[in-house]
């Protein structure tokens, strides 16, 4: 992978495991123009690097992220700024097409677009007093960040609504309850947490079977045909069991040895 040079973030690779921290901590690390663009860059250079198999996003100093940085002013005429409805915005980067596995490590407040844009990644897992908070109507603004679509499927409708629509804050240990992150931990145990399940996925499954899972899984979400998703599966399941990666994943299990994966191709339909 290239080394690449950001503002507003810091990325470190460890044995397979990318380690991207949002570093505005004079900010609580809030979006800017910068940093949403910075990610979704970070993102796609992630994704396409062979050593990378998971990643993790954490926040530097006490918060996780603010949200939306408004520190310029708030919007006038138009809106919301362009750069949010631009290409290249993590406002607008999609996540869930992706083919590595993120992980949220929400070590600290998490707010607005703060706490919507982990929601549309893999896995989360929160600090135990992390101040978490779809605040979106109590400040005369619409959530978003595909929430409205999204946080029903996580939770179940009448938990969203109340999320939404009340704006409340809750902690992480609510959040865990909720099932909205996976597990909720003491604040210096976030991030090893999460590295532990990265490093977990990093060793032990194989990269284009992962990916496969990633991206059959968002699509299966949003169809209501289960016999059509039932048989595309089977058509993935037959593809992956001609692979070499099948026939060495059996064999290392059979002789209690580390797999070594060899496979790097994805099937036509999910390149």
């Amino acid at each position: 992978m290239e080394p690449q040079n950001y503002e507003t973030l810091l990325v470190e690779v460890d044995n397979g495991v990318a380690t991207l921290t949002l570093n505005r901590p004079d900010r609580m690390n809030a979006f800017n123009h910068t940093m949403s663009t910075e990610l979704a860059r970070a993102f796609a250079a992630l994704d396409h690097a062979d050593e990378v198999r998971a990643i993790v996003v954490t926040g530097a100093g006490r918060a996780f992220c603010a949200g939306v940085d408004i520190d310029g002013g708030l919007p006038q005429g138009d809106g919301a700024p362009k750069h949010w409805r631009s290409s290249e915005s993590a406002a607008t980067f999609r996540p869930w097409e992706m083919h590595t596995p993120i992980i949220a490590a929400i070590n600290g407040a998490a707010v607005g677009l703060g706490l919507t844009y982990p929601m549309l990644w893999d896995i989360r897992v929160a600090a135990e007093d992390a101040k978490l908070g779809f605040v979106f109507n109590r400040r005369g603004f619409l959530p978003e960040g595909n929430s409205l679509w999204l946080l029903s499927r996580l939770v179940g409708a009448s938990c969203a609504l109340e999320l939404l629509l009340t704006g409340r804050m809750f902690d992480g240990r609510e959040a865990a309850e909720l099932k909205l992150v996976s597990r909720a931990v003491p604040t210096d145990q976030v991030l090893p947490a999460a590295q532990q399940i990265a490093r977990d996925i990093a060793e032990n499954t194989a990269p284009v079977s992962t990916a496969i899972t990633k991206r059959l899984f968002y699509s299966f979400l949003e169809s209501s045909d289960r016999l059509g998703a039932r048989a595309e599966e089977l058509d993935y399941v037959r593809w992956a069991m001609e692979q070499p990666d099948f026939r060495e994943g059996m064999s290392a299990f059979l002789e209690k040895r580390t797999p070594q994966w060899t496979g790097t191709d994805l099937p036509a339909g999910l390149r």
